[in-house]
């Protein structure tokens, strides 16, 4: 009992501090000047990304066994999986509510009855555009990353500086881009340490961001290891709560921070999040468990790759078709399904 109490303790402060990081990294931007989407793709993502990299990390370089150091190739895999079907399909159905609301509340004012949820393609075309060019970055990436894992040769190990090599470039683009496809900068809420302050301390936006980066990090492994525990008390074995149960785990401050962005209304930033946690995870990880393992992949690891391919070719032909939708983008969660259920046989 005490495992699922702890459960909803973890989840319950993740979203809470999830809250304070959100704000204090749109203030993080604004003192650094950056770009509007660059605060979802590279700083939010930075933030958001540390859980799961830093199991990938633990994993290859203190694992004893090739056993423990598979764990840091499973988190490896399993992030963008997650990301790519959980997390998107997450927003997705948070955008379809938020829209169903509004559209009811006008319904209710004027009598109107608006276009459906479901066919209102998704906000601004430019940051549009701008998301297909990160799935267009990430999935050759990808491939690159599952490949490697199919095949063996002495020099693999020194292709993990290239994934890092990779990550530095899409860094420096996104920087440089700007507020390409973002907007203006646009008033921020008072940063909560400073909540009477029109133009809060550079040390105050800070320390908020560290303090609740801290809380997220150890929240989010605390949640993993009652999972870990959890998964057994419920029949599942250890491979199975691995890769089905802990990247979803591992990546819930990037669902956080989605439902929170598209409940204020921020939905380019919500995907923003998302699709720069999948460019670190295709890439940071990745560099880790090339340069510290043999990077073989069994038939699970390969299914789940085979999977993350899927839905963001998925995702991008609808971009590039500019018929993205709250719709089909909650419908990028049917994948993680399809995941789950090809993967029973794969582990029997």
């Amino acid at each position: 009992m005490i495992h699922f109490v702890l459960l909803v303790v973890c989840a319950a402060a993740i979203y809470l501090s999830c809250e304070w990081f959100v704000n204090a990294v749109e203030w993080l931007g604004r003192r650094l000047d950056v770009g509007r989407m660059a605060v979802g793709t590279i700083l939010a993502a930075f933030g958001t990304a540390l859980p799961e990299s830093v199991v990938t990390l633990v994993a290859v370089t203190t694992g004893s066994t090739a056993e423990a150091k598979d764990v840091g190739v499973g988190a490896a895999m399993g992030g963008p999986l997650a990301l790519s079907t959980i997390a998107y399909g997450v927003t997705g159905l948070m955008l379809l509510l938020r829209r169903r609301r509004r559209a009811a509340e006008l319904h209710a004012e004027t009598g109107l009855v608006p276009a459906g949820p479901r066919t209102q393609a998704l906000g601004d075309e430019k940051a549009v555009r701008r998301l297909a060019k990160d799935q267009t970055w990430f999935l050759p990436i990808f491939g690159v990353k599952v490949a490697l894992g199919l095949v063996a040769f002495s020099f693999k190990p020194v292709l993990g500086v290239l994934f890092f090599a990779a990550y530095g470039v899409y860094f420096w683009r996104e920087i440089r881009a700007g507020d390409e496809g973002g907007g203006a900068h646009e008033e921020l809420e008072p940063l909560r340490l400073q909540r009477g302050a029109a133009s809060p301390a550079t040390w105050a936006v800070v320390a908020q961001t560290l303090l609740t980066l801290a809380v997220i990090f150890f929240a989010s492994q605390l949640f993993v290891k009652q999972l870990d525990a959890i998964g057994p008390m419920l029949g599942l074995s250890g491979a199975v709560t691995a890769l089905l149960l802990s990247p979803v785990a591992t990546e819930l401050p990037e669902v956080m921070n989605a439902v929170i962005w598209v409940r204020q209304g921020k939905t380019d930033l919500a995907l923003a999040n998302i699709s720069g946690s999948m460019m670190i995870q295709a890439t940071v990880p990745s560099g880790l468990g090339l340069l510290f393992t043999s990077w073989k992949f069994d038939a699970a690891l390969v299914w789940s790759g085979v999977i993350t391919i899927a839905a963001i070719v998925y995702l991008l032909l609808t971009m590039r078709a500019h018929r993205l939708t709250a719709g089909r983008l909650a419908a990028a969660a049917a994948f993680y399904v399809a995941f789950a259920a090809g993967l029973v046989p794969l582990l029997l």
